[in-house]
């Protein structure tokens, strides 16, 4: 059976949309079930959301490739002493621990000379001579004080033979009570009178000792009973005459205060150094240092620090550091311009690592441990000092290990992505 030519364009358009209606119908449920496969996860996403468990956080290893670990500059942990050097200045000075001046003590006439500047003396040795109106009364007072022993000692030699008498004559009933007390009460007071002598002397035996006689000097005095207005004054003790300021026939006074001689022992120096405050820190006493003086240049003192001073200058902001110097030979000088050196640090090993290999964060420091190949490790440290480009690392790390040098803030930077 024909159909007509329109009807048969009607039908083929009629099928031509209803395949299309399909493909639709198609696509629609293909989409619906996407959306709906979709808000199911989504819902499992969200509804246990309540107990999911929280992520771990970020490890302390990074792993990276071979290429990126022949850009990393790979060290070893050295050992070494770290110990800063301070320097400063200061003067060489007589130490005045060994050191005295002697002043006259007593007023009078300089009549001769002894001792010399430069000269070396000993304890006892004659310095210069004086003749004195003071002496000469120091003496007589001790001669007076020697006769008034002598009449105590007579005296109480009399009370006592009285006091036997009177008590022999008393066990015979040949006299009084009354004369028996007597003569006891005067025995006691002849006894008082010998001590009261005894003292007097020794006073005066001092006085002269004080004034420069020596005991046998005193002895013969006491003796001889001759009166010497000349007296020698002597060192009291061993070094080096180092002033005078006194001439021959001066007249000197005992109030005036001023020095005749000055004496020191040049074996042992003191060293005056200025300190600055802020390195004062690292100054102990007893800590051994290291001096050198312009005017010996070839060589090297040893010191110890001996004390610090209680006070900082305040307009040098500086602090007085005292150190002993032995000096052999008499090489240094006093007011001679020196320099020393303070090194500070325990002096022994610490681990030591290269200023670059050192990440910090805030207030931490951390290093870049290679535990093996391609896997390095991040590990916190402690500082110390930081000496010729490298860090002291006083915990964290052991001589040995090997740690990130060149290239440790582009592995940190790797580990925080």
């Amino acid at each position: 059976m024909k159909y007509p030519s329109a009807f048969v364009m009607r039908q083929s358009t009629a099928r031509s949309l209803a395949d299309r209606a399909g493909t639709y119908v198609s696509r629609l449920k293909s989409a619906s079930l996407a959306l709906l496969v979709v808000t199911l996860a989504t819902a499992c996403d969200l509804a246990p959301a309540q107990t999911a468990q929280p992520s771990s956080p970020k490890g302390d290893t990074v792993r990276i490739t071979a290429d990126q670990m022949h850009q990393l500059g790979i060290v070893k942990v050295e050992s070494a002493v770290f110990r800063i050097e301070k320097q400063a200045i200061g003067q060489i000075a007589f130490n005045e621990d060994a050191s005295t001046l002697v002043l006259t003590p007593f007023s009078g006439r300089v009549t001769r000379l002894i001792a010399k500047i430069g000269d070396a003396v000993k304890r006892g040795d004659p310095l210069y001579e004086i003749d004195s109106p003071e002496v000469v009364q120091a003496q007589t007072d001790l001669i007076a004080a020697v006769q008034g022993l002598d009449k105590s000692k007579s005296q109480l030699a009399l009370a006592k033979r009285t006091f036997d008498r009177q008590t022999g004559l008393y066990d015979a009933k040949a006299t009084s009570q009354r004369e028996l007390e007597q003569a006891k009460a005067d025995h006691t007071s002849a006894e008082t009178d010998v001590k009261t002598a005894e003292g007097v002397l020794s006073a005066t035996r001092n006085r002269l000792r004080v004034l420069g006689r020596s005991d046998t000097e005193v002895a013969r005095l006491e003796k001889e009973r001759l009166i010497n207005p000349l007296i020698t004054i002597s060192t009291p003790i061993d070094g080096t005459v180092i002033a005078r300021k006194v001439g021959p026939g001066q007249y000197v006074r005992s109030d005036s205060g001023e020095p005749l001689y000055s004496i020191a022992d040049l074996s042992i120096m003191w060293l005056k150094a200025n300190v600055s405050e802020n390195d004062i820190g690292l100054v102990r006493v007893g800590q051994e240092i290291e001096v050198r003086v312009l005017a010996v240049p070839d060589r090297v003192f040893k010191a110890r620090i001996s004390a610090i001073g209680a006070a900082s200058d305040a307009a040098t902001r500086r602090v007085v550091v005292r150190s002993e110097i032995p000096n052999p030979g008499g090489a240094l000088k006093s007011e001679m311009f020196a320099t020393f050196k303070i090194v500070t640090g325990n002096g022994e090993p610490d681990a030591a690592v290269p200023v670059d290999a050192v990440i910090r964060d805030g207030d931490l420091a951390f290093v870049w441990v290679e535990r093996e190949p391609t896997l390095l490790e991040r590990r916190p440290v402690k500082l110390g000092i930081e000496l010729n480009g490298r860090l002291q690392i006083r915990e964290g790390l052991q001589p040995g290990e090997r740690v990130v040098a060149r290239g440790a803030i582009f592995v940190d930077n790797e580990w925080r992505q």
